[in-house]
């Protein structure tokens, strides 16, 4: 009996020993597993670290595209307005935000060039430049028939980057042009596209036809307002100024103001305030009065006294004795160029300043007669 327990306890310390060995292995093997997988990571890191880094490389498009964006933003402005309102119970002054736009550096005093339209109505306007600054800015001049506007900020000279004009009265249908601006306040946005058709014309905030107008497909929204349309080369050839859309976003069709007519009406904004604008001296009839009666040009109906058409004894519209309505001159041409309305009058004395002696074609009783007229200035 005692030899039968002595060999069943050998069996169960046998067997114990057996188990407890292959737990040994298993945790030995399972020990050593666990510093290898720590030891590789690094060795990989380190691998990744020590690879050599392949330069990005651009093709000749995308490199002229970069450059001309790097150079031309810092001339770009993010514009900011504001109404001040007087709160009704505690009488204090608060501003509430208006709008945005854009805008670009025109010269180093710190003149600024956006759209009218961008600051109309508003009372207080801020600018804010490429490099993250914010300055007060102070109104200097507006054309609304031309949706132009001049600003000023005190500004160190170091910080202001003119943009170089260029010219668009040869520009060509087809070629590339980019935009910068802010669109829906996401600032120093560039798009490109082409021009797409020259010659437009569009209506101003003042309700006054805009001729020779650039057509664009580069993507023009509510907030580039006011930011410069540019060419391959980095040159201001338009101000963005308005866009074609059912929706009020972007739909490929976009308008901007030629930079040959910015060239003229900017230094006239700086100095006077306002465009310093030829004036024969005349009021006009709505164009629908002559409509009525079958013909076509501008028909005067008051003169105004020691003006230049008195002063060139154009006629007047008058009621005669038996109250009878006796029609004045009807231009109906200034030098060669025809006159049918008064958008083209408008537009035809835009090619003269004040001072200007001009051919002008009027129709007197059924009899066109050609007199000379020395333009004075509007007020």
């Amino acid at each position: 009996m005692k030899n039968i327990l002595k060999i069943a306890t050998g069996l169960i310390l046998l067997a114990f020993g057996f188990l407890f060995g292959s737990f040994s292995k298993s945790g030995e093997k399972n020990a050593i597993s666990i510093p290898e997988t720590i030891t590789e990571a690094p060795t990989k890191l380190e691998a990744v670290a020590k690879a050599p880094i392949v330069e990005r490389k651009f093709t000749a498009e995308e490199q002229r595209n970069i450059e001309l964006f790097d150079k031309a933003a810092k001339s770009v402005t993010y514009i900011t307005t504001t109404n001040v309102r007087k709160d009704y119970y505690t009488r204090n002054l608060m501003e509430i935000p208006r709008g945005s736009g854009s805008g670009f550096i025109w010269d180093e005093q710190g003149h600024v060039v956006t759209n009218w339209h961008v600051l109309e109505g508003a009372d207080r306007a801020t600018v804010t430049l490429a490099d993250g600054t914010t300055w007060d800015a102070t109104l200097i001049g507006k054309a609304p028939d031309k949706d132009l506007a001049v600003l000023k900020i005190e500004v160190p000279v170091e910080q202001l980057y003119p943009l170089p004009r260029g010219r668009s009265y040869d520009l060509l249908v087809g070629q590339s042009v980019f935009a910068i601006g802010n669109p829906f306040g996401f600032d120093q946005t560039l798009t490109k596209g082409i021009i797409s058709a020259l010659g437009r014309e569009i209506t101003s905030v003042s309700d006054v036809p805009i001729r020779d107008v650039i057509q664009t497909d580069a993507a023009i929204n509510p907030g580039n307002s006011g930011g410069p349309l540019l060419d391959s080369a980095g040159d201001l050839i338009g101000v963005n100024t308005a866009i074609f859309s059912t929706s009020g976003s972007y739909a490929g069709i976009g308008f901007s103001i030629p930079v040959d007519a910015v060239k003229w009406i900017v230094p006239d904004l700086i100095q006077y305030g306002k465009i310093k604008r030829a004036t024969l001296g005349v009021e006009i009839a709505p164009n629908s009065f002559l409509k009525r009666i079958g013909k076509t040009g501008v028909l005067i109906i008051n003169v105004l006294q020691n003006g230049p058409a008195a002063i060139a004894e154009l006629r007047p519209t008058y009621r005669n004795n038996t109250g009878q309505m006796v029609l004045g001159d009807i231009i109906v041409a200034i030098d060669t160029e025809k006159i049918e309305n008064l958008n083209d009058l408008t537009l035809a004395l835009e090619r003269y300043l004040p001072g200007d002696k001009i051919p002008v074609w009027v129709l007197r009783n059924d009899e066109v007669k050609e007199t000379e007229v020395i333009l004075g200035e509007a007020e």
